[in-house]
């Protein structure tokens, strides 16, 4: 099974930054489960998002949203951005985002 390299933006390390501990620990925790074999394959928290300045695929843990980018050639993610969700309006750094 082909295994992918997950990296974090600067940005997206600030933003974990934001998050309690106990937050983090589980974003992480699912990243590495959801993305590590299939980042490609879209499931009921994981989609192709309509091009935006952001990234192009989205990973719904609960109210956070992690935003990322897949190099399929050199099985690489990259993890650009990680928001959260209040009913339907995205925060990222404490801003409401519109995708």
């Amino acid at each position: 099974m082909v295994m992918f390299r997950i990296e974090f933006t600067p940005e997206a390390i600030e933003d974990m930054r934001l998050f309690r501990k106990t937050d983090r620990k589980r974003i992480i925790n699912e990243i590495e489960k959801q993305l590590k074999h299939q980042p490609i394959e879209e499931t009921r928290n994981r989609k192709r998002l309509r091009p935006n300045e952001l990234a192009e695929w989205e990973l719904r843990i609960d109210k956070f949203r992690v935003f990322y980018d897949i190099d399929e050639t050199v099985e690489f993610v990259k993890i650009e951005t990680v928001g959260f969700k209040r009913g339907s309006i995205l925060y990222i750094r404490g801003k409401e985002y519109k995708l």
